[in-house]
């Protein structure tokens, strides 16, 4: 039986399959558990929102978490792509109307959520990104801002935001400048190419390929090889904070930066999201 088959969708979180462990090391969550024609495997406000409320039922409490216990948060898909990224229908919808407030607010509800994967969820698990299929944009950054990147061979992975005059503004910028040159990181994000995952571990963005179909058990096998030395990773959480922090601050900034771009977008970029949006949504009914 894969991890997959163990995990249970409810109606408190109708967009995702999560676990809950007997022993509470390793929580598993599936997005686009509600995968259907006409939905679209992106960042679709609902689904944020299951997400966060699953993340935050399990952080640990505010009397701290327990001395020398280390956790596993593993981010993963239900769907055929990873995530497609920010919702662009929503988009659209927001700049047409100049609802600044609105496109506020879901960027800082990403931000808010990318930042708790790389803090840890205050620091005693160690968050991976399953990837199984293609990344772009927003799901990229998601996985970007976890501690561990596995992927399988075959996937694309890109921030192409730039094709309709964008720019990722959830994370991607500061997460990759911890993985990369920060010129790297630049010609990336203003490139907007979809790379292979091959190229992604070569350039060290990735941390583990497997062949496709194995995914799930070289995450097995990490978690495994962690929980041999919990003192050490989770010192290392500490450490990362520390030595290479992103601060919430600097993220919310860098998404105000988002808005008031994409409020400044042309005709043009609109057409161009639309046509992204349809290729989006006949791939979603393909896939179901």
């Amino acid at each position: 039986m894969s991890t997959l088959e163990k995990l249970q969708r409810s109606d408190r979180f109708p967009t995702i399959r999560a676990s809950d462990p007997a022993d509470g090391d390793t929580h598993w969550l599936y997005m686009h558990a509600d995968a259907s024609p006409g939905v679209r495997p992106c960042c679709r406000f609902e689904m944020l929102e299951d997400m966060w409320r699953y993340m935050r039922a399990i952080t640990a409490p505010r009397s701290g978490p327990a001395p020398g216990r280390l956790r596993h948060f593993v981010l993963a898909s239900a769907a055929d792509a990873y995530n497609l990224g920010g919702d662009l229908d929503l988009f659209m919808r927001l700049i047409r109307n100049g609802d600044r407030e609105g496109l506020l607010a879901y960027a800082r509800r990403c931000v808010e959520g990318v930042h708790h994967l790389h803090t840890g969820f205050g620091g005693d698990i160690h968050t991976v990104a399953l990837i199984q299929g293609d990344a772009l944009g927003g799901g990229l950054e998601m996985a970007l801002a976890c501690h561990t990147i596995v992927a399988e061979e075959g996937v694309g992975m890109g921030l192409p935001e730039v094709l309709f005059g964008l720019f990722p503004g959830m994370g991607a910028y500061s997460f990759l400048c911890r993985r990369v040159p920060a010129r790297v990181a630049e010609k990336m994000i203003l490139g907007g190419e979809i790379h292979d995952s091959a190229e992604m571990y070569r350039l060290g963005i990735v941390d583990v390929l497997v062949p496709r179909g194995q995914g799930e058990r070289a995450v097995h096998e990490l978690v495994r090889r962690q929980q041999r030395a919990p003192h050490a990773y989770l010192a290392m959480n500490a450490v990362r904070q520390l030595g290479q922090p992103v601060a919430l601050e600097e993220l919310m900034r860098i998404t105000e930066v988002w808005v008031d771009t994409a409020l400044a977008l042309h005709a043009k970029s609109l057409r161009t999201m639309e046509r992204i949006v349809r290729a989006q949504t006949r791939r979603a009914d393909a896939a179901a």
